[in-house]
């Protein structure tokens, strides 16, 4: 509904004294930006459709005079509602009913302040171990900024805006209009002025009356131990300014955290796979085992260790976000079976297996005569 779209001269990015060619070539850019098959960010497609209307409307000379004229309602196509009144600028049936019954205001957009600027997203990779103990990034990325020159109100430096004079400085338009429920004021805001009450009259050069301007910016990131894989790092007031004041958007730094060649990650807690040798699982052993920290650790492995035990070092996993706790390591032992046998040690294997057999056959015997003992008065 028309009071609730943006200026087409802010959406294209130029001002209203902008020549066609300058239209054309603001829109060409930000079409080519915000293009749905180039540009897969949420909200890219209701930017370019955004775009591409300002557009239609601006590179054609009755619309955009139309527009320059009486704002939205000027393009609009047509209107509804009794009486020829188009109640879109109503949220419910209870706006729609104290307009009429009260004789109050009510309807459309009430006069604006400075908007609140947008939101900035960027993709960052850090290692594995930045995650775990956390860094600091420096990223430069494209963005809104204040105008140097007129300090972000649009005017060439020297001269002052004007009263407006669509809204005579209210901000606001009203319209006295009768229905069938008799006569009532519609209060909508300028769409001249945008609702500031005040115009300018030389547009600032470098900023051309937008307040703001485009440039990059190098911003150090904090990004605090614990993160994980996706994570959001919001980085306050580092976002765009919105034209002419207002309060800056955020910056959100979205995280990728590279693989690690040795350890895996499970929440808090950090998994590491020990290959151990026949004899050490048999026998015991104590080995050195890494940290995350870039230290090692002894472990101590008990004799007849089986493959996939675990054990756990504890505090030596993940901090835990803006905590002092941390996770724990465990240490998934796998038995490596023995490959390319030297004649010594595939002797020494087949006389374990020798030894292992004779053992085994032994035990059955011992077995079956206890067997037999057991149950020998049943048959007789």
């Amino acid at each position: 509904m028309a009071a609730n779209k943006r200026d087409y001269y802010e959406v294209l990015g130029v001002s209203r004294s902008a020549t066609d060619d300058e239209i054309k070539k603001s829109f060409r850019r930000l079409a080519k930006q915000y293009h749905p098959d180039a540009n897969k960010e949420q909200g890219a497609e209701a930017r370019f459709i955004e775009i591409n209307e300002a557009y239609e409307i601006l590179s054609d000379q009755q619309k955009r005079s139309a527009y320059d004229r009486y704002g939205h309602a000027g393009v609009a196509s047509g209107a509804g509602g009794a009486a020829g009144f188009d109640f879109g600028g109503f949220n419910n049936l209870n706006d729609i009913f104290e307009t009429f019954f009260s004789g109050s205001t009510g309807g459309g957009q009430r006069r604006s302040g400075p908007q609140r600027g947008a939101d900035l997203r960027y993709e960052l990779t850090i290692s594995f171990e930045e995650a775990v103990f956390g860094c600091q990034k420096e990223i430069e990325l494209p963005r809104w900024e204040t105008c140097s020159t007129c300090r972000g109100n649009g005017a060439q430096p020297g001269t002052s805006t004007q009263r407006c004079p669509g809204c005579q400085g209210s901000g606001e338009i009203r319209r006295v209009q009768q229905s069938i429920f008799g006569q009532f004021v519609n209060v909508t805001m300028c769409e001249r002025c945008r609702g500031e009450g005040r115009i300018i009259t030389t547009p600032c050069e470098k900023c051309r009356g937008q307040g703001r301007v485009r440039n990059n910016r190098r911003v150090v990131v904090n990004i605090p131990a614990g993160v994980d894989d996706g994570i959001n790092v919001r980085v306050t007031g580092e976002g765009e300014v919105s034209a002419r004041g207002g309060t800056p958007g955020n910056l959100y730094v979205v995280l990728t955290v590279k693989t690690h060649e040795f350890f895996k990650r499970q929440g808090n807690d950090i998994i590491y796979e020990l290959p151990i040798s026949f004899t050490q699982a048999a026998l015991g052993d104590e080995v050195d085992v890494p940290t995350v920290d870039g230290k090692t650790t002894v472990l101590k492995i008990p004799a007849g260790t089986q493959s996939n035990r675990s054990f756990r070092l504890k505090g030596m996993g993940v901090p835990v976000v803006h905590s002092s706790a941390r996770g724990d390591q465990h240490v998934i032992v796998k038995v490596v079976t023995p490959t390319n046998l030297t004649a010594e040690q595939r002797q020494l294997l087949e006389e374990f297996a020798r030894i292992e057999t004779e053992r085994n056959e032994q035990n059955d015997k011992n077995i079956f005569r206890d067997l037999f003992e057991k149950t020998k008065d049943v048959f007789q």
